[in-house]
């Protein structure tokens, strides 16, 4: 019998305007240091940490992100499945759809 695992798929998208003025389209709330000295997505990654059965984080962002994206999870030296690109924003239905084609 094969083991059920759980892939997290992080999306982190958003053009960071509710939070203004700290929270710019350059860089949007989930990559500011809010609560502690990690940022919003760190934080989010390591409270999966330890999980029993999970596989490595996939991450969605849009294209501007994708360095910092990559910069904060080599910060926590984590592993992940990637990071896919969003062409254009269009709300959550699109991105999980695109992280489950490519999880598929």
């Amino acid at each position: 019998m094969k083991t059920l695992t759980i892939t997290p798929v992080i999306l982190s998208g958003g053009s960071g305007t509710r939070l203004w003025p700290l929270s710019r389209q350059l860089r949007p709330k989930q990559f500011l240091p809010l609560i502690n000295e990690l940022t919003l997505f760190q934080n989010t990654l390591k409270r999966l940490q330890g999980i029993p059965l999970l596989e490595d984080t996939l991450v969605v962002c849009n294209e501007e992100h994708r360095f910092m994206v990559a910069e904060q999870l080599r910060e926590l030296q984590l592993g992940h499945q990637g990071i896919l690109l969003e062409p254009v924003g269009r709300n959550t239905a699109p991105a999980l759809t695109l992280a489950a084609l490519h999880l598929t």
